[in-house]
């Protein structure tokens, strides 16, 4: 922080600073209630016995063991990670080369290729259920983690499509002019002038893509059936028969299951928070 910002905090107005941290401590609030509820939740003998934030009588760590010992997580942990890491890798780099033709180079139908990609947001799952169930059974990819790649690489596009376009918009292109004079061609200078450059971007891009490919569940348990196929989120179905639901084993697996995500974040925080707002590139 330089010196005009800090100048900028401490004649904050009063009132300001006031709303402002109300405003922060609210979202702390909502964002940290459901998480707790949870973890309470999931050392409770019966959640439904004692629900809500009700301390519990005794804590129970029945969920956690069997979850390890039953249930085998670490395997399902395993095929997440193949399927969420092989995923962003193809879609990240499909991605950021195609980002990269539509914010530099001037073709017909430019803005229509943006329009069309940036609806892709507004298209819900469900809406593509039948013609993607369809196709993935054409190519004989049903029950298979290569379904579920296929799947992956091509949602969330729009995000970060958005996320890749808006680093290359901001680097100037005297760069690649001087590149082109070295003689480097399009897929050169890519490489080794605008993919340093926004690197930043493209890692935020892949994290944002990696935590929603984890936590996906409604492809996962669409295209999958095999028990040993399944992803750690898919995995929670089997906790609910047609008769009873397992709460304590349920909310037990759900608290294993965002750990990665919160302590890749937590590891990652720095690096995270600088992708996320290095969105201009300093001369």
């Amino acid at each position: 922080m330089n010196k005009k910002e800090k100048n900028r905090v401490k004649t904050m107005p009063t009132g300001t600073k006031v709303f402002t941290y109300i405003c922060l401590l609210w979202a702390l609030i909502v964002a940290l209630l459901p998480l707790i509820w949870l973890v309470l939740s999931s050392l409770k003998e019966d959640p439904m016995a004692r629900p809500g934030f009700q301390l519990p009588e005794s804590i129970c760590l029945d969920g956690y063991i069997s979850t390890f010992r039953d249930l085998h997580v670490m395997r399902y942990f395993g095929n997440s990670l193949f399927v969420a890491g092989v995923s962003v890798v193809i879609s990240v780099v499909m991605i950021s080369m195609s980002a990269y033709v539509v914010a530099r180079m001037e073709f017909k139908g430019k803005k229509l290729v943006n329009v069309m990609l940036y609806s892709t947001m507004f298209i819900p799952a469900t809406a593509l259920t039948y013609p993607v169930y369809n196709m993935i059974n054409r190519f004989h990819l049903y029950d298979t983690r290569a379904a579920l790649i296929l799947i992956y690489s091509c949602s969330g596009i729009a995000i970060s499509f958005f996320v890749i376009k808006n680093y290359y918009d901001n680097i100037p292109k005297e760069l690649e002019e001087a590149a082109r004079i070295d003689g480097c061609g399009y897929v050169q200078t890519w490489r080794k002038v605008i993919f340093p450059i926004a690197r930043p971007g493209i890692m935020t891009a892949a994290v944002l893509a990696f935590l929603t490919n984890w936590n996906e569940y409604y492809w996962a348990s669409l295209v999958l059936l095999t028990r040993e196929k399944m992803t750690v989120p898919a995995l929670l179905s089997t906790f609910t028969t047609a008769f009873t639901t397992n709460y304590n084993g349920l909310f037990s697996a759900m608290v294993i299951i965002i750990l990665p995500p919160v302590l890749l974040y937590i590891i990652f925080s720095k690096f995270f928070i600088e992708a996320l707002s290095g969105g201009a590139v300093k001369g």
